[in-house]
């Protein structure tokens, strides 16, 4: 094990992909002759060269219509937005046509792509940059979404989508995590998608989330251990496909299940985890199932609006004293 930043989990997993199958290439803004907009592709460009390392035009649109076009002929694009917000300009590709090429050409044509990059609030940078897409994409058949929460997660699944997935795979990662340090093997290894991961075992309560709101759950459960409440911290690490199968056994122990997220409360992943479990563990449910979402309006750039916005460990705490019935 040694420990490395986040970015130099998410490179490692590209460069050990790049040299294993020459079909793999990257290209996005900024990602060759400035090595990254976050510096995740530093050094590539140099091992790589110009056609495989490809630094795009500020047009989404336009280039991810090119790297779909060439993964449905063979090759195994990663397509870098420098934020997620952006990806908005290209939903048509993403929606009309990666995730649903599959169907519609009758299994003939598959489109194994990675489209990845920074994911939700980053500071201040404003309402129109400061969104968490997971649901969004959550929602589309034909669409796998991954949003993790640590490098070492990030490397495995990375790599797993990358080399075994022949369809679309949304990866999100925050901006906020790209200098998080992290022990990460030697060794090669990849993490199947869909599975969810139990970070902290517990016996009064569940609570659920991902990518970086579960510092913010784990954070908690540090609190909550203080006054005598165990809790079980369950990272999603995929959104879609769902593990609600593992939150499921978790509730079966405890009884009780928090979520924490950055989405807005609207159709959220929580609403979707909420119903499976009322509809699969109610008997199980000792208080009503609770969830810590993001305010319900545009993200402020103020940095104290910006604070009340956003989950956060007090009220995390807070609500989970609620389902606990204790007034500690």
């Amino acid at each position: 094990m040694r420990s490395i930043a986040f970015r130099e989990a998410l490179r490692e997993a590209m460069n050990e992909e790049m040299r294993r199958d020459e079909r793999v290439f990257l290209m996005g803004e900024e990602v060759a002759e400035y090595n990254g907009a976050y510096k995740v592709s530093q050094g590539m460009l140099a091992e790589f060269g110009a056609k495989r390392v490809i630094d795009t035009p500020i047009a989404e649109l336009g280039f991810t219509a090119v790297a779909v076009g060439a993964a449905q002929n063979g090759l195994r694009p990663i397509v870098e937005f420098m934020t997620w917000n952006f990806a908005v300009l290209p939903m048509d590709q993403i929606l009309n046509t990666a995730s649903k090429m599959l169907a519609m050409s009758g299994g003939q044509v598959s489109c194994p792509i990675v489209f990845r990059g920074g994911n939700g609030s980053a500071g201040q940078l404003g309402a129109q940059h400061s969104t968490a897409f997971e649901s969004y994409y959550a929602n589309i058949p034909g669409l796998k979404v991954i949003s993790p929460s640590n490098g070492y997660d990030a490397k495995g699944l990375l790599k797993q989508a990358i080399r075994y997935e022949e369809d679309p795979v949304i990866f999100m990662e925050s901006e906020l995590m790209y200098g998080d340090k992290c022990d990460v093997p030697e060794e090669e290894y990849y993490i199947e998608i869909g599975k969810a991961d139990i970070k902290r075992a517990g016996r009064d309560v569940t609570i659920v989330s991902y990518n970086k709101m579960m510092k913010v759950a784990l954070a908690a459960a540090e609190e909550l251990k203080k006054e005598g409440i165990s809790a079980e911290v369950i990272d999603l690490r995929t959104v879609r496909p769902l593990d609600w199968r593992t939150i499921l056994e978790s509730v079966k122990k405890t009884n009780r299940l928090v979520i924490v997220e950055e989405q807005w409360p609207f159709a959220s992943v929580s609403s979707e985890i909420t119903y499976r479990i009322q509809k699969e563990g109610f008997d199980y449910l000792d208080a009503p199932i609770r969830r810590i979402t993001s305010a319900d309006a545009p993200m402020h750039y103020a940095p104290n609006l910006a604070a009340l916005a956003i989950p956060d460990v007090e009220r995390t705490v807070k609500v989970v004293k609620e389902v606990m019935y204790t007034k500690k």
